[in-house]
This record gives C-alpha cells, structure tokens and sequence, in this order.
C-alpha cells in the first residue's frame, strides 16, 4: 500500500457515512488504496453497517493488484464470515468482473 489520504481518512472516519461515497467513487476507479479502505471500512462498520461479503470484495480487488496488507486482512475478515456471506461475496466478485467486461466493450 502506498500513503494514501484514504487511509488517513479512515483515522478520522468512525460513523461518518458522507465520507464513505469519495472513498467508493475512487475503488470503483480501481484504486488499490481506495478499495483497501472499502474493505476495511466495511469489516469495521466505519460509516456503514458491518458488511463480511463486502469488505471480502473490496479486499480482493486490492488483492488483485498485489496489495499483500489486503490479503491479510481477507484472511481475518474469510475466518468470520458465514458461508452465505461467502458466497455473497463471491456474487459480488463475479458481478463486478461481468461489470468491468461490458463497459470495456463499450469503448
């Protein structure tokens, strides 16, 4: 992970939803640190309800670019998961693959 201002927001950021939709807008852009954020943001319930399948998500799109803290965190946030909540997130995981295909066949 590099210093990112996401992650130093997440210092600031406890139960502050409004902070959440700039940190999403930039995951979804595929930033690395951003989608960190999301994971973590989501395993904690900082601004948004806990959320086990999300924060997975977010935490394997960071993955997907390397980030090893990332991975150590889904490892934590794997072992208190359900197998619903597993297989939400692998839901997510799928959809956002099927995502990112159509609208690079819109370019």
């Amino acid at each position: 992970m590099s210093n990112s201002s996401y992650l130093k927001d997440l210092i600031l950021l406890r139960n502050d939803p409004a902070k959440v939709g700039p940190i999403r807008a930039a995951a979804e852009r595929g930033e690395v640190d951003a989608q960190y954020a999301m994971g973590l943001i989501h395993a904690e319930g900082r601004g948004v309800r806990i959320d086990l399948a999300q924060a997975h998500y977010w935490l394997s799109l960071a993955i997907d670019q390397g980030d090893r803290d990332a991975a150590r965190l889904r490892e934590v946030v794997g072992s208190q998961m359900t197998d619903e909540e597993f297989a939400a997130a692998k839901r997510l995981k799928a959809g956002g693959a099927l995502s990112l295909l159509s609208s690079d066949r819109r370019h």
